[in-house]
């Protein structure tokens, strides 16, 4: 055997291990469980012994594919879908809206668990909670947008030329 299978390989080494596994899988030579597979066993090699038959079998960068020492690349958030209108409200509302919406929704839950397990339809309690609650917090947050729609919107003043009553000087 090669003298250099038996050196230990380096964290670059399996990270450009990794990368073609990577580059493989986006060009569909891989299914994901092979490259999940795969790419755990990279990362516990221990020599380039270990790491030759990892990407053996997948041919080597075409022009076409990503080269195999480019840089990892920075994971992407994952998109977060926002309802309409709630891009221009202030964090603290969107917060207190999460709050709102995880207390109901738990109390949902327990309501609804509570008429399954007891057979007949429990009275509709999570109503109590959700409705004042909701009510204030939907006022809070149309009040908010109207100051920040005036805001934006910008003084109305007279129009120059004109005196503060609104009459030409």
């Amino acid at each position: 055997m090669d003298e250099r299978q038996q050196m230990r390989a380096s964290d670059q080494d399996r990270e450009e291990v990794v990368g073609r596994l990577r580059a493989a899988l986006d060009e569909g030579r891989l299914k994901m469980p092979e490259y999940v597979e795969r790419m755990g066993l990279a990362y516990d090699a221990v020599t380039y012994a270990d790491l030759a038959p990892l990407h053996a079998d997948i041919p080597a960068a075409t022009g076409l594919a990503r080269p195999a020492q480019a840089a990892p690349a920075a994971p992407r958030p994952s998109p977060v879908v926002v309802p309409q209108g709630a891009q221009h409200m202030p964090t603290p509302l969107k917060v207190l809206w999460t709050i709102w919406l995880t207390v109901v929704s738990i109390n949902v839950v327990v309501w609804f668990l509570v008429s399954v397990t007891s057979g007949h339809f429990a009275y509709p309690w999570p109503l109590w909670v959700a409705g004042p609650s909701g009510a204030a917090l939907f006022g809070v947050t149309f009040g908010a947008a109207q100051i920040r729609r005036s805001r934006r919107a910008g003084p109305q003043g007279p129009p120059p030329g004109h005196g503060p009553s609104g009459s030409p000087r």
